[in-house]
């Protein structure tokens, strides 16, 4: 058990079989399950056996089209539709796109009410589903519309992950490797130095506890808290105009923003030969500088980015579009 400390605290439950908690949290009101067609009917068919009768599902297209106005507005209507209250809660059951979504709505719907996230795939587990950050995307453009919304518990039941294609459990991992570049050498050492698959769940925890530092210290990303985006800001970019899978492009994110060239190359040994991505990757800079424009770190002048020398030490700087983009030559 890890207690995110904020206002309100909330309980982070990590283990296999951390679903059978989720009794222990849901209130008396009416409950709404948001999945998508992706997840294995067994997992669903499991959730539903821990909740009362009654308890009404959702589900959504697997995929990023499902965070959209759309996506968002199809919800709120079916909430309207089952006479959902303040006092009633929601569920997100599924990977990054479910919790982004059902997020979004809990924080807006009647200016908020509780969500539980019960995260599915690898990414989510050790990144998106704890620190409160809820978005749609917009107009192309990736997560422009969001607020923050802590959720009431999170459940990261680690044996759902066996169920997952190998493409996405290293998707998911990349963003481990970046808490331990950024704040954790520890983290970093063990996907530089020991099996990735046997120490999986210490991966996991390793991470959470990243990320649980820095939000508790920079709740609303008003400084620290930026560093948890390093590899995103060209890694959006990428993703967005590459079609890459949001890990994948992160990967390559922070081989750009890594300024020491012996670290790139011990990063680029784990991103190719622990991961499973291609260190080559084809891209147009006019795509990828047209998205970077648009991301939530940028202004009129230019964006800040995060950079990293060494395991454990990453630093903010403020630069200029011309020379972020300059930063995809390092691939």
């Amino acid at each position: 058990m890890i207690k995110m400390n904020l206002n309100p605290s909330y309980d982070i439950v990590l283990r296999a079989g951390a679903i059978d908690a989720l009794p222990a949290y849901i209130s008396s009101g009416k409950l709404l399950v948001i999945t998508d067609d992706g997840l294995p009917q067994a997992h669903i068919d499991r959730l539903l056996a821990l909740l009362p009768a009654g308890t009404h599902v959702f589900t959504v297209k697997q995929g990023e089209g499902a965070k959209s106005l759309d996506g968002y507005a199809a919800i709120c209507e079916e909430l309207l539709r089952l006479g959902f209250h303040r006092d009633d809660m929601l569920i997100a059951f599924g990977g990054g796109v479910v919790g982004d979504l059902t997020g979004f709505v809990a924080a807006t719907y009647m200016r908020g009410i509780s969500f539980i996230n019960i995260p599915t795939t690898a990414l989510s587990q050790i990144d998106s589903s704890i620190g409160g950050k809820t978005a749609i995307n917009f107009c192309g453009t990736k997560n422009v519309l969001g607020c923050f919304h802590q959720p009431r518990a999170v459940l990261v039941d680690t044996a759902i992950l066996s169920s997952l294609p190998a493409r996405q459990l290293y998707n998911g991992l990349v963003e481990a490797l970046k808490a331990g570049l950024i704040y954790d050498s520890a983290l970093f050492e063990i996907f530089e130095s020991l099996p990735i698959q046997e120490n999986i769940n210490e991966i996991i925890r390793l991470s959470l506890l990243v990320k649980k530092d820095v939000v508790e210290k920079d709740e609303k990303e008003q400084g620290l808290r930026k560093i948890l985006n390093f590899g995103h800001t060209i890694g959006h970019g990428l993703e967005s105009s590459c079609g890459l899978l949001h890990g994948e492009a992160v990967a390559y994110g922070m081989l750009c923003m890594i300024d020491d060239e012996a670290l790139r190359a011990r990063v680029k040994r784990i991103i190719q030969d622990k991961l499973h991505i291609n260190a080559a990757i084809s891209f147009d800079k006019a795509a990828v500088l047209a998205e970077i424009s648009k991301d939530k770190k940028a202004d009129t002048d230019g964006v800040t980015i995060v950079t990293v020398n060494k395991p454990s030490e990453a630093k903010l700087r403020r630069v200029s579009f011309d020379e972020c983009i300059s930063y995809l030559d390092r691939l």
